[in-house]
């Protein structure tokens, strides 16, 4: 598995299965360039109708000659395809477990977690999350994720106290209302500027805001663009956090 992260003896590589990655490889060019030749064939119909949608683009593309245009949409067709795949490729989750730890790689970014720093490891929706012992997230990971099951069998097999039944914090959450009294000037702040990230799709900025927030022991999750938060073992304990 071309996934960027070594395997060794021990451990577990849980990734894409190169058969569905060579099939979208494969198939999203071929796909491409069968949209690409239904594209001439669907404006040389289209423009024969008494009203059609897009009516000039579609003269434009019946009135060029068949062949040249063919060759050319078939191959922006395979172009596009093989940008989808490539942006598939990108959004692939690998994780790697053995007996002593975890590594989660996603694009550039690889993160290494100690199993003795481990007291969960669940899915939350379309996440993986492994938390710590003061109920703090140490990994919350979006993107391609391999199998669920794939995922829990490798957790398992290495001793890890995987959660069949999701977070077993979740009653914790509470939905962010701005200005509520339970929370800080300070912690609204950073909550308030995550809801913008969200709005405007800013996914980097969201989970930058994220880890500000986890390092004052505010744990966020988000449905949609609506926000949910707990404060963390430690923090509840400790005045040294962003809560009221």
């Amino acid at each position: 598995m071309t996934s960027g992260v070594p395997s060794a003896p021990g451990q577990t590589v849980v990734a894409r299965l190169a058969g569905e990655r060579v099939l979208v490889w494969c198939g999203a060019p071929l796909l491409g360039a069968g949209a690409g030749w239904l594209l001439k064939v669907v404006a040389d119909w289209a423009v024969s109708l008494p009203w059609t949608p897009f009516q000039k683009p579609l003269d434009l593309i019946a009135s060029l000659p068949a062949g040249p245009v063919t060759i050319a949409v078939v191959a922006l067709g395979s172009v596009a395809g093989l940008v989808i795949a490539f942006i598939a490729e990108r959004d692939y989750v690998t994780v790697v477990v053995d007996d002593d730890q975890v590594t989660v790689a996603y694009r550039e970014s690889r993160r290494e977690v100690r199993r003795a720093s481990i007291e969960a490891v669940f899915l939350d929706r379309k996440r993986l999350v492994l938390l710590g012992h003061v109920t703090e997230e140490l990994v919350r990971q979006g993107g391609d994720l391999p199998d669920a099951k794939r995922l829990s069998d490798a957790f398992q097999v290495h001793g890890y106290p995987w959660r069949s039944g999701g977070d077993p914090y979740a009653n914790d959450f509470r939905r962010w209302v701005a200005d509520h009294p339970d929370l800080s000037a300070a912690a609204h702040a950073f909550l308030k500027a995550r809801e913008r990230a969200l709005d405007q799709g800013d996914g980097e900025d969201a989970e930058q805001l994220r880890a500000e927030l986890a390092e004052h022991g505010i744990v966020v999750r988000e449905e949609g663009k609506r926000q949910y938060w707990r404060r963390t073992k430690q923090a509840s304990e400790s005045s040294d956090d962003l809560g009221g």
